[in-house]
């Protein structure tokens, strides 16, 4: 069956909130967990050498960066933090090449990184928040209507 030119949009607006939805669960699920025994969690990053701000800092990025992509507001920036949030954890905590277990989470976190790069560029799509206040943009000042593109 040949899909006619006026659907097109409308399933590439539904793959972009699927992917929006998949790329968002690990970090909205960790973020949960980390903050859910956050002593545990503080814990944890005690042993990594990381301080209790940097905890909070990465749940607060994990569920903010999380619900922002899967919302579909300010989606461009939330992806952006997030593609850099797997960039730094790649290079800092899975460099142990030589471990199938690292190197195989180092390319994870390399390919979410890359769907991240990709929705920053592309943004949410018009099923999103982004694209209702785009509608009431023309009052807003040159940079708000850039982030909501």
């Amino acid at each position: 069956m040949m899909e006619s030119a006026s659907s097109r949009p409308r399933l590439a607006n539904l793959i972009l909130l699927l992917g929006r939805l998949l790329l968002s669960l690990i970090f909205l699920h960790e973020g949960w967990s980390l903050a859910a025994d956050i002593t545990a969690t503080v814990d944890i990053f005690a042993k990594l050498g990381l301080s209790a701000p940097v905890a909070l800092a990465t749940i607060a990025l994990q569920i903010g960066a999380g619900l922002s992509v899967v919302a579909g507001f300010l989606s461009r920036l939330g992806a952006l933090a997030l593609a850099l949030f797997c960039l730094a954890t790649a290079l800092l905590f899975h460099t142990n090449l030589a471990s199938q277990n690292e190197l195989l989470h180092f390319e994870k976190d390399l390919a979410i990184a890359g769907g991240m790069f990709v929705l920053a560029a592309s943004g949410a799509g018009s099923i999103s928040i982004d694209k209702l206040l785009r509608k009431r943009t023309n009052k807003m000042p040159p940079w708000i209507r850039a982030v909501l593109s």
